[in-house]
């Protein structure tokens, strides 16, 4: 049985899509078309992961799937995972090249900059379509960083740190109002 922390967040269910059990899941993923032959996934149910196999699975263009569970025939049960995180494992997830990462890597992982040095800590990665955003936590003030290739110098395993180089004058005027 696989833990969270050994998963990821894949997305979540979002509604009834049937009275047969079908439900409508949100794909918080970059290419939902790769998950099209997906056999099975983890539901996050009362802070367990529990497996379940897909019957079917059809993939919109909104990011939004519709996806029959086996042993889920009615929407009454459908209702109980309203709502649920679905995972995958970790080890399912391609590799990926020396400074690319997945968002949810980095988070926890020191920030520093090139010219200012360390400047917090990342809480998350805003995945705003085509412009997704390091939000970094400097005590308690918030700074976005634009993840774009340009700015991340390195990203260190090993010490958990990302070193950047941030566009001029981003973090200045984030300093100016300490």
């Amino acid at each position: 049985m696989y833990t969270k922390e050994e998963c990821y967040k894949l997305g979540s269910i979002a509604r009834l899509h049937s009275f047969k059990g079908e439900v409508s899941i949100f794909l918080d993923v970059d290419t939902p078309q790769e998950y099209k032959e997906l056999e099975s996934v983890f539901v996050e149910y009362d802070n367990k992961l529990i497996p379940f196999f897909i019957e079917h699975i059809y993939i919109r263009n909104n990011g939004f799937a519709v996806v029959k569970f086996e042993g889920v025939n009615t929407d009454k049960k459908a209702k109980l995972f309203l709502k649920c995180g679905l995972f995958l494992p970790l080890e399912t997830l391609p590799e990926l090249e020396d400074n690319e990462f997945y968002y949810f890597e980095i988070e926890g992982f020191t920030v520093v900059d090139s010219k200012f040095g360390q400047i917090g800590k990342v809480s998350k990665v805003i995945d705003l379509k085509g412009n997704p955003l390091i939000e970094i936590l400097r005590r308690k003030q918030e700074i976005l960083l634009p993840k774009q290739d340009e700015f991340i110098d390195e990203v260190n395993w090993d010490t958990k740190t990302l070193y950047i180089s941030a566009p001029e004058g981003l973090l200045k005027m984030y300093f100016e109002e300490e």
